[in-house]
């Protein structure tokens, strides 16, 4: 179904009055932010998703609904990922916590343009050359099985290439100076060690934005859908951190649930044409797997002796 460009215009302009409201109104001044804030803020982007879910059962119907929160849930549960290298590249960097989501902030922004190039370009190949839906499928097959097999704890920054091509060339002041990007010395502009992690966090989303997306592309083709799920999923991002970041050794089994939903829904993409899973089923599927993996964690804890 195709979406009125007006619909496009309206959600944009929500999504940057929320944004400005955000930083211009309720986090003006840099602070950190406590787990009872973080919670509050995790719940308003929930209810919004939902109320967003809602709109979309009275507007297009109740498959689009379902695709709506399918995927919102696929993105949430995949930017998990995203939350435990934050929180190692804070930490490696040793950025004071009041200006952790200041960050965050701006690597949502760049995160929104990189994600909506990254689902304009996907929804096209799809319908240009239909074959690429099975690459799409193999690909999240091998990213799922590669992640099971991987450990958390192999995130190194110092070894990113990224991180080093950057150091070679943009001049880099020794400290930290404040909360701010870039400053002036003797007429000449340096970045300062927070930009250098804003980039990290920058690259950081565009290589998980290669799961993301396609995940996304299995459930639904719907542009609009894929987007605003997309979109909802990165605004809740910065507040779940914060709301999580005491509680990441916790879920250990997570790591796994989220393998297994990558398997899952590369096979979805496979057998879309011949054998298309409904979209309630899909949704059962992947609330299963999260559900059985937090449960899983919580029955079983991390034997942080044994470390």
């Amino acid at each position: 179904m195709q979406t009125h460009w007006t619909f496009w215009l309206g959600f944009n302009l929500f999504v940057l009055v929320m944004l400005a409201l955000d930083l211009g109104v309720f986090h003006r001044k840099s602070h950190q932010v406590k787990f009872r804030e973080a919670l509050a803020w995790s719940a308003l982007w929930i209810a919004l998703a939902l109320g967003f879910a809602v709109l979309m059962l009275f507007w297009q119907g109740r498959q689009p609904a379902l695709e709506f929160i399918t995927g919102y849930v696929v993105e949430e549960s995949l930017s998990v990922d995203n939350l435990f290298v934050f929180l190692v590249l804070f930490r490696y960097f040793k950025v004071e916590p009041e200006y952790q989501h200041k960050v965050l902030f701006w690597g949502i922004i760049g995160a929104l343009v990189t994600r909506g190039t990254f689902i304009i370009a996907g929804v096209q190949l799809i319908n240009r050359f239909h074959w690429i839906i099975y690459v799409f499928g193999v690909f999240l097959i091998f990213k799922g099985i590669t992640m099971w097999r991987s450990e958390e704890s192999d995130i190194e920054p110092e070894k990113n290439f990224f991180l080093r091509l950057l150091r070679r060339f943009v001049p880099v002041t020794d400290r930290y100076e404040g909360g701010k990007f870039f400053v002036k010395r003797d007429a000449k502009r340096y970045a300062t060690p927070l930009f250098i992690v804003l980039l990290v966090v920058e690259f950081t989303d565009v290589a998980f934005a290669t799961d993301s997306i396609p995940a996304i592309l299995a459930i639904t083709k719907n542009a609009f859908i894929v987007y605003t799920s997309n979109v909802f999923a990165i605004l809740g991002l910065r507040s779940l951190f914060f709301a999580l970041a005491g509680l990441m050794d916790v879920f250990h089994y997570l790591h796994y649930g989220l393998s297994a939903l990558l398997v899952f829904i590369g096979l979805k993409m496979l057998t879309s044409e011949h054998y298309p899973i409904p979209i309630h089923i899909a949704l059962g599927v992947v609330a299963g797997i999260l559900i059985a993996s937090i449960a899983a964690s919580l029955l079983f804890p991390k034997n942080t002796a044994a470390v």
